[in-house]
């Protein structure tokens, strides 16, 4: 699995064109994993704002606004891609957008 980190503030400051091209070499990595049958699923995820966080302490659930991560990138999606080798699965992580001002963590899928 392909975990995609960026900074929504840093992708909404892009100039337009910069965007649209960002999106394009999206959409053509999509298209190579589809059509070599690499790809399983990728979602992009809503909003950290949107999010919540379940911690459990002392047996009673406390739920709180936000991914509350002492970082700046958050975790905005992730590609499943179902690759012959880790090698393969680190070369896409490194084509995709945001390895270049976020990051990409290459994670196995256990069990499945």
């Amino acid at each position: 699995m392909l975990l995609i980190y960026n900074n929504p503030d840093t992708i909404a400051a892009m100039p337009e064109k910069e965007r649209d091209a960002l999106f394009a070499d999206v959409d053509s990595i999509m298209a190579e994993l589809t059509a070599s049958g690499e790809l399983i699923r990728g979602e992009a995820l809503g909003p950290p704002a949107q999010a919540k966080t379940v911690r459990l302490r002392g047996g009673v659930a406390a739920t709180t606004d936000g991914p509350f991560v002492e970082a700046k990138e958050q975790f905005a999606g992730y590609i499943a891609v179902d690759v012959a080798t880790e090698e393969r699965a680190l070369e896409i992580a490194a084509r995709w957008p945001d390895a270049r001002w976020g990051a990409m963590e290459v994670r196995e899928i256990l069990g499945g």
